[in-house]
């Protein structure tokens, strides 16, 4: 089992600034791969102060440029925002910058506020993105396309530069059922239980064996799955961490499915139904034993990659420190344990 770091790139004090903020996101990147971690992983997001990534492709060439072994996927690009004319080429070119480490993580967007008010509505976002994806794949895979859709209509055109080689593409997808249905066609999965229960966790893995089993022996589809993780220093660090995890989720709970009220680019804070407590049953901010042996279990499970979120609020170099003792206490472990389950 392998490890990316999540660049949870949130601007939780607008008084930062985007220059240190993406800063201190490839700051990360670099201790990633100075760590052991086989990749990282770039969100994106509009018009709010988390997960605040406009153009993941741009970071991950910055990333690209400070780093020389690690993976860097997009987790996730919105196809829906997009003419897919045009990023194909920005993808073609984002891989040939990053020389070949991109894999494309892309998805429908999650949080309804920015979709919104970038002009798409949430209840359009299924079926822009399904034929976005299938328009997107074919300008990569093919010279001269033509289109005749419900949402694109153009004549034969040519992206260029053409890819030197296949580009990786990953589907986020909660939802088991669709899991299921993107693992069988050969996808790569990148899924989260978000602050949910195991129970989640399990029906979500369940539903990509059965997905890759559905497309045969010569399947190569790899599941990554995101979770809130924090290598904690003592009881009173894994305290510290679950509070401002769920300080996070209150902002988060606002624009994933919820009234989205966001003042001046500020999410506003809610109440939640899950008490601290609960939150932290669910997510992995523990000491060093207690990790591995929860991590072994997903190991266990056939989870190919853990997408550790690590960032809650906490000063950079906490962060950093965190993602050192990571590498050096608990990875060795888990690669050790995916090896013989393998």
């Amino acid at each position: 089992m392998e490890f990316s770091h999540f660049l949870n790139s949130h601007l939780l004090d607008p008084a930062l600034g985007g220059r240190q903020l993406y800063r201190n996101m490839v700051a990360q990147a670099v201790q990633a791969e100075a760590c052991g971690y086989r990749g990282v992983s770039i969100p994106e997001h509009h018009l709010l102060n988390i997960l605040l990534v406009p153009s993941p492709l741009q970071l991950a060439v910055k990333v690209a440029a400070h780093t020389s072994r690690v993976e860097i996927a997009t987790s996730i690009c919105q196809l829906p925002l997009r003419d897919m004319r045009v990023f194909a080429g920005e993808v073609v070119q984002a891989q040939a910058l990053c020389d070949g480490r991109l894999i494309l993580g892309v998805g429908k967007g999650a949080f309804g506020y920015e979709t919104g008010r970038i002009g798409v509505p949430m209840e359009e976002t299924k079926a822009r993105f399904e034929e976005s994806l299938a328009v997107l794949e074919a300008l990569l895979a093919r010279d001269e396309v033509s289109w005749d859709g419900a949402l694109y209509r153009f004549e034969a055109l040519t992206v260029m530069p053409r890819p030197e080689a296949p580009i990786p593409i990953a589907l986020a997808i909660m939802a088991p059922p669709g899991i299921e249905a993107a693992a069988a066609r050969g996808y790569h999965i990148q899924t989260t239980p978000l602050g949910a229960s195991h129970g989640v966790l399990q029906e979500q893995v369940n539903a990509f064996h059965r997905g890759k089993a559905l497309a045969g022996p010569g399947c190569t589809s790899r599941l990554s799955l995101q979770r809130g993780l924090y290598l904690a220093r003592d009881d009173a660090d894994a305290r510290d961490k679950i509070a401002r995890a769920h300080r996070y989720y209150k902002s988060f709970d606002n624009v994933f499915g919820g009234p989205g009220i966001v003042e001046h680019g500020i999410i506003r804070p809610l109440p939640r139904k899950q008490t601290v407590e609960e939150l932290g049953q669910n997510v992995l901010i523990c000491g060093a034993s207690e990790m591995i042996d929860r991590l072994s279990g997903y190991a266990e499970l056939g989870i190919d990659e853990v997408i550790a979120s690590s960032n809650f609020g906490q000063p950079q170099d906490e962060t950093l420190d965190m993602m050192a003792r990571l590498g050096a206490e608990v990875l060795p472990h888990l690669r050790a344990a995916g090896r013989k389950v393998a």
